[in-house]
């Protein structure tokens, strides 16, 4: 690890469940899970950003054949994250859904998974620019965005430094320097101040951290969780590489 990393980015392995990164965003901890999922233990809170569900189907109407599992990959990993954490509140913070038609696609089986979800415990639905209408038949409340452990969790990231927020939209991925060559990998990107999640959907892509895009959200230059095979590995800037 580089001393920026270490400047910038206070995480702890040895307590980390599942290999997973604990950290703080403001004066919350959190745990960046190698699912992709955000763990807030105070609240017994599990977060998850852009499953984009059905987005296999939607290409198929389009005429781009895919293997219609995405859904039930998606959906097979959020069940796995419930089952270890036993959260009270799941959090999904937007684009849930592909498309505004997602929800109609769903085969039974994988709408009986939402249903599950929200048996329990709460279920919210934070909307996002895929899925602006929210779920129709499905259980859940539906938020705009919302605030717990002192964080302000909504789908896409606003504009200019913004302490305490917690969002989706971008789905970083980071390419790092490695000693043949290079590895891409989705990632969380935090400067402890804000912090955006990875995509956890099957089908999504990842958007490299060092796009413009992402310029001027953070007050300096970022730390990325980078997902691993059983660890999230936290990446100094230094060491990413553009695609």
């Amino acid at each position: 690890m580089n001393a920026l990393a270490q400047k910038t980015f206070a995480y702890d392995y040895a307590n980390a469940d599942c290999g997973g990164l604990r950290t703080t965003v403001g004066a919350a901890e959190v745990l960046l899970r190698c699912s992709g999922a955000l763990w807030l233990a105070a609240e017994r809170a599990l977060v998850v950003a852009d499953l984009h569900l059905e987005k296999g189907s939607a290409y198929a109407a389009r005429g781009q054949m895919l293997p219609p599992y995405d859904t039930r990959e998606t959906l097979s990993r959020l069940a796995v994250e419930v089952a270890a954490l036993t959260p009270a509140v799941v959090i999904l913070l937007g684009d849930t859904f592909h498309d505004g038609r997602s929800e109609s696609r769903l085969a039974q089986d994988d709408a009986e998974r939402l249903r599950e979800l929200a048996r329990g415990r709460t279920l919210v639905w934070v909307i996002g620019n895929h899925d602006a209408d929210g779920p129709r038949a499905l259980p859940g409340d539906v938020a705009d965005e919302l605030e717990l452990c002192g964080l302000s969790l909504r789908h896409e990231p606003l504009a200019g430094l913004q302490p305490g927020e917690v969002s989706g939209h971008l789905h970083p991925a980071a390419r790092v320097k490695a000693t043949l060559g290079s590895v891409r990998r989705r990632c969380f990107v935090s400067d402890s101040e804000r912090l955006i999640l990875p995509a956890f959907g099957a089908y999504t892509g990842g958007l490299n951290v060092r796009d413009s895009a992402f310029a001027g959200l953070f007050a300096r230059p970022p730390i990325v969780g980078a997902l691993g095979v059983g660890r999230v590995h936290a990446v100094g800037w230094r060491s990413l590489r553009d695609d």
